[in-house]
């Protein structure tokens, strides 16, 4: 009889494709174990069933790359551990598996902001992509607190920029647009960092706090959504009264 492992690695297997597998170079993502099965593809196979903490550490545990994307989507949050967290994190090699695992699973787990400062202040260049990935998603994801947890992110956003690896400096900006996206007070400040980032003698703030600046740049696009997600906020707030 087929364990639930043998039943998601068979699937996988029938689903990949050699074009599909040719698209994560062509993405920048080095997975020399890969079946070639799009991200939508995994999310749908995904809905609809059961988390199951078992049957992700077994995906994790096969070391392939679309096996692990699907272990996040799989697993239950509220059981995650520390340290799970931080053997999976030190496994990330590319930023497919940092960053999928991050929005499907880091993101929804009790330990979210906790892990979030641990990691944007690591060394592992995928370990520190991690931690602003987890700023980006904790942006997008928590609606009710106030704005001052987020605004105390900065801090780590400006340390990210220096950092010399590209795909990590990605990551800071993703982390800073985000942060700016937030709400008006969050635009303000954040903006006034990507300038200050801008015009640094490190070649690494730079390019963070240009990319930064050029999506602040649309002005009004930017501040509005940044007022509606103030309003959705507010909304939410109220509802729980």
């Amino acid at each position: 009889m087929a364990t639930p492992l043998d039943e998601a690695l068979g699937w996988l297997e029938r689903t990949g494709t050699a074009r599909q597998k040719a698209e994560l170079a062509r993405y920048g993502i080095d997975a020399p174990r890969a079946f070639g099965v799009s991200v939508g593809a995994l999310l749908r196979y995904a809905k609809g069933r059961p988390k199951d903490h078992a049957l992700a550490a077994a995906l994790w545990a096969t070391g392939w790359y679309e096996a692990r994307l699907l272990a996040a989507m799989l697993d239950d949050p509220a059981r995650v551990t520390r340290r799970q967290m931080d053997a999976w994190a030190r496994a990330f090699d590319n930023w497919g598996v940092c960053d999928t695992v991050v929005w499907n699973l880091f993101d929804h787990t009790p330990l979210a902001w906790e892990k979030t400062r641990e990691y944007a202040i690591a060394r592992p260049e995928f370990v520190k992509r991690a931690g602003f990935a987890m700023i980006a998603g904790r942006v997008a994801r928590d609606r009710t607190s106030p704005d001052r947890p987020f605004l105390d992110l900065l801090p780590l956003v400006e340390q990210g920029a220096v950092d010399e690896r590209p795909l990590v400096r990605k990551g800071v900006s993703w982390a800073l647009r985000r942060l700016g996206g937030r709400s008006p007070a969050l635009f303000a400040a954040s903006t006034a960092l990507a300038k200050q980032l801008a015009a640094s003698d490190d070649p690494g703030a730079r390019w963070v706090g240009a990319d930064a600046l050029r999506a602040f740049a649309k002005g009004k696009p930017v501040e509005a959504r940044a007022k509606k997600a103030a309003a959705k906020k507010k909304a939410a707030k109220k509802k729980a009264r």
